[in-house]
């Protein structure tokens, strides 16, 4: 093989490359493992917010809870206070107050207890549905990643293959022209090389000049279009 179709199959493998990775990310497999992946960050943040929330409930009933154990342990002593031996007019009904304000208190604690039990039961339940959720969601994930890497396998096979055909036409090449190639591929998107059909470069299509064709001619092989400026191969396809 000429330096020249050296070029030419190069510029073909890195064309071919391209195809296949746009190929790839294309797969509606990928596309759909980025929609799972969006699911489930928005899912994790609600759960954590949810877990947040219900420990905060859990300690507010923690401390009604214990409150109110406390207000009615402290109705049961005074009650029996109330019942030991004789008291005076005064005793009773400063034992009649306490026993009213543990009351309110004992009402207020309970008042409170209902709507703190509530909102943790309705925060269980939204952490079980987010969790359901994110499971459901890892469960489609790992069946996702397992149908693009079948589907995708024969034609990572070919990207490796290519790959390595690449590495050995690049190894073919001169470090200069190599190099001239590499800048010329990233300017021109892929299509860095043109070849000399009669006398019209096979990518711009732009007619030579009488002049310009015969100076070519006199010129290397492996030049520059005067018009485009990507490599030109003024000898004809083998």
């Amino acid at each position: 093989m000429t330096v020249a179709d050296t070029l030419v199959r190069l510029q073909e493998v890195d064309l071919e490359l391209l195809k296949h990775a746009s190929t790839l990310s294309a797969m509606p497999q990928r596309k759909r493992l980025q929609t799972i992946e969006l699911a489930a960050r928005k899912v994790a943040t609600e759960l954590k917010g949810i877990v947040g929330q219900r420990k905060d409930a859990e300690t507010e009933i923690a401390d009604a809870e214990e409150a109110l154990a406390h207000y009615r342990e402290k109705t049961v002593e005074v009650q029996a206070a109330a019942d030991a031996g004789e008291h005076t007019h005064r005793e009773i009904r400063d034992f009649e107050q306490q026993l009213t304000s543990l009351a309110k208190r004992i009402e207020k604690s309970e008042y409170t207890l209902r709507p703190l039990r509530e909102q943790l039961e309705r925060l269980e339940r939204a952490e079980r549905n987010a969790r359901a959720t994110s499971e459901r969601l890892e469960a489609e994930r790992t069946a996702t990643e397992a149908a693009l890497a079948d589907g995708s396998s024969s034609l990572r096979a070919e990207i490796v293959r290519l790959s390595n055909e690449r590495s050995d036409l690049a190894g073919r090449l001169a470090p200069e022209l190599l190099e001239r190639y590499e800048v010329a591929r990233k300017r021109f998107k892929g299509l860095a090389v043109e070849r000399l059909h009669g006398n019209v470069p096979s990518v711009c299509r732009v007619k030579l000049q009488p002049s310009q064709f015969h100076d070519l001619s006199q010129s290397e092989e492996i030049t520059e279009c005067p018009y485009c400026h990507r490599i030109l191969i003024t000898s004809e396809e083998e």
